[in-house]
């Protein structure tokens, strides 16, 4: 993956307004599948500016979210001791880091959460178990191991963070060299042992 391409097309997103408007789902996810093979933004805008605005809206930020989350896989992919899965379509492993198995989700810090970042830092499993009980119902909804990228911006423009692919890159590089199963989160939500950690990744 062109990761420098990637990142000049996530930041034409930028002059948009991020609104959502609804929760995901489904059903709109259906209405919005061609995100998977639009690969710039300009051919972005020309599928979606016939749309009622609410699913334009919606459609932006699938775009966004899902082509940063390739180029943050990519990320972790590209290194030796860490290996792509097989099929590309299973939901609940992107990859597997010294024989463990992961799915990877990049999150913006919560709001719902409603504790400092302060706190949050020294209260790492309690955030891992929010975000746990809290995932999206739909799609990709999971209690199997998985590593969060959260990214807190001082300005508060946390999403805008997602385009920021060469900071990532130098970000995620940094925890994957000091990477051990020991410093990994354990949780049971009662279905067998879970492992889970937080790549923090601020400005």
């Amino acid at each position: 993956m062109d990761l420098q391409r990637v990142e000049k097309e996530l930041k034409k997103r930028h002059s948009f307004p991020y609104k959502w408007g609804r929760k995901q789902s489904d059903d709109w996810d259906k209405k919005t599948n061609f995100i998977y093979t639009t690969y710039s933004f300009k051919k972005l805008l020309e599928q979606t500016n016939s749309l009622e605005v609410a699913v334009k809206n919606y459609a932006l930020n699938r775009w966004y979210n899902y082509w940063s989350a390739m180029a943050i896989e990519s990320i972790f992919t590209s290194h030796k001791h860490i290996t792509a899965h097989k099929n590309k379509y299973n939901k609940l492993i992107d990859f597997t880091i010294n024989d463990i198995p992961f799915d990877h989700k990049t999150s913006v810090f919560p709001k719902g959460f409603n504790k400092s970042i302060e706190y949050t830092l020294q209260h790492k499993k309690e955030l891992i178990t929010w975000f746990y009980e809290n995932q999206s119902q739909q799609g990709r909804k999971h209690l199997k191991n998985r590593l969060f990228v959260v990214l807190f911006d001082k300005n508060k423009e946390h999403w805008k963070m997602k385009a920021e692919i060469t900071f990532l890159k130098t970000n995620i590089e940094k925890y994957i060299a000091t990477f051990s199963q020991k410093n990994l989160m354990t949780l049971d939500f009662g279905a067998g042992k879970v492992y889970s950690d937080i790549i923090w990744i601020q400005k």
